[in-house]
């Protein structure tokens, strides 16, 4: 979405706004039909505070900015906040685990910690939050780090965190001093107990986001690789399935989709398209030893690439999965502005249920998903990632689009603003309360209010 059209809808203040998107919206959806169907909260009210724009009866609280001090004393609040799941602790508390998507330089990195610490040298990780039922913070404290680009990833059946690096580089690129790619366990509760294990079984690749499969423990896996041939989509076979915190490092085999007659998903257009008979193929090397895991040898028949898988959640008796977008500029085989693919193991079916995109109207979105989360009230929250205003949108079953928020923290200046993109929306266990990050300037909000 262009940052004009992005700036003049930020102007306009609209709430429900046009569809920009087809397909079969209510099967992503959860919560009755009455509720999801009210057309979201109404127009959204500048902040006094400059910092989030929410509508008329809700309301925002800053759980956590960087560069603040870190309750714990370990040092500062790291940077780039991105992917985040809540989850349920003892005596009503919740505890939010947080990915910092960094790289080597240019961040405020998380601190070293004895004992949870992968690679000294890289800056990425994850900080954990314990809140109370008002949601004040309790804690704040150092989860995982030595870790690079940690950008999102997913809950297990567990109530732990699976956060996922986003690169491929080696040990003695850009300084590091061990290989990196891989998926790690937090625990934030407890962060010691899961401590600093690379999952490596699970591939070595530009990981993005996992689901789990609450029935059979199988774990999702998207690919955001960023040159051609773009990233695949994985499925990982543990060897103790659903066997709790650490089970996942007892190992297991690791597969990638094969979509008969469709070798790059970019190329389909039309919802509803549908392709039974998938196959999943053994990855050759998993740790990539040599060669990344989307340029090795799958068999004369190939395997299915597409460009910007991000996003991966499970709903139902399905996996479903984003495509942020995919441009023939970039090398990708076709053009879209977003996908999102649902995968039904049970009848090894893969759909394309939505396909978003730019109208002719300024007022609608719906351009670049990136993070998604089901809203325990029914509906979609959608994390856009482009340029200009950025918001947090809102998706009825009904295929109404709402802003639910937008991000007033202008990093630019008045006569050419910029705001910095939104992450890792999620909701507490009650559902009572949002979290969502700001990416930069890296802030933490809880929002609560009438929810249908």
């Amino acid at each position: 979405m262009s940052a004009t059209r992005r700036q003049i809808l930020s102007r306009t203040g609209a709430s429900v706004a046009g569809i920009a998107f087809s397909g079969a919206l209510s099967e992503l959806f959860t919560g009755s039909a009455s509720a999801a169907g009210r057309g979201g909260y109404g127009p959204l009210v500048p902040d006094p505070a400059g910092l989030l724009d929410l509508p008329r009866g809700f309301r925002y609280t800053v759980l956590s900015r960087q560069g603040d001090p870190l309750r714990s004393g370990e040092g500062l609040v790291p940077s780039n906040p991105d992917g985040m799941g809540a989850f349920t602790g003892r005596r009503g508390r919740v505890h939010l685990v947080r990915n910092h998507e960094n790289r080597v330089t240019g961040a405020i990195g998380v601190p070293v910690v004895q004992g949870l610490t992968y690679d000294p040298a890289a800056k990425g990780g994850c900080t954990a939050l314990a809140l109370d039922a008002r949601n004040d913070v309790l804690g704040e404290r150092v989860a995982l780090a030595g870790t690079a680009v940690n950008c999102a990833g997913g809950p297990t059946p567990w109530d732990t965190w699976l956060t996922c690096e986003e690169t491929e580089d080696r040990a003695g690129t850009n300084g590091y001093t061990k290989d990196h790619g891989y998926v790690f366990e937090v625990d934030g509760a407890d962060p010691h107990r899961t401590g600093a294990v690379p999952l490596t079984a699970m591939g070595r690749f530009q990981h993005e986001a996992v689901a789990v499969d609450p029935r059979s423990g199988i774990v999702y896996e998207t690919e955001d690789a960023f040159d051609r041939p773009f990233g695949l989509f994985y499925r990982f076979l543990p060897e103790r399935p659903l066997g709790g915190t650490g089970s996942l490092r007892a190992g297991g085999a690791l597969e990638a989709m094969r979509v008969p007659g469709a070798p790059d998903l970019s190329l389909i257009q039309e919802t509803g398209a549908s392709f039974g008979g998938v196959e999943w193929v053994p990855v050759p090397d998993p740790l990539a030893t040599r060669t990344p895991i989307r340029l090795q040898d799958f068999g004369p028949r190939g395997i299915t690439h597409a460009q910007k898988l991000e996003g991966c959640y499970w709903g139902g008796r399905a996996v479903y999965f984003v495509s942020s977008f995919a441009r023939a500029a970039d090398g990708s085989a076709g053009t879209h502005f977003g996908q999102v693919w649902k995968y039904e193991p049970h009848r090894r079916r893969l759909t394309l249920v939505v396909v978003f995109g730019p109208g002719t109207d300024i007022r609608l979105p719906g351009e670049s998903p990136d993070n998604i989360c089901l809203a325990p009230h029914g509906g979609l929250m959608v994390c856009e990632d482009g340029g200009g205003a950025q918001y947090v949108y809102g998706l009825t079953r009904h295929g109404e689009v709402y802003a639910m928020a937008r991000g007033a923290q202008n990093t630019g200046t008045p006569e050419d603003p910029e705001w910095g993109e939104f992450a890792g929306v999620t909701f507490a266990p009650d559902g009572r309360t949002m979290y969502v990050n700001c990416y930069r300037p890296g802030t933490t909000f809880a929002v609560t209010g009438p929810w249908h």
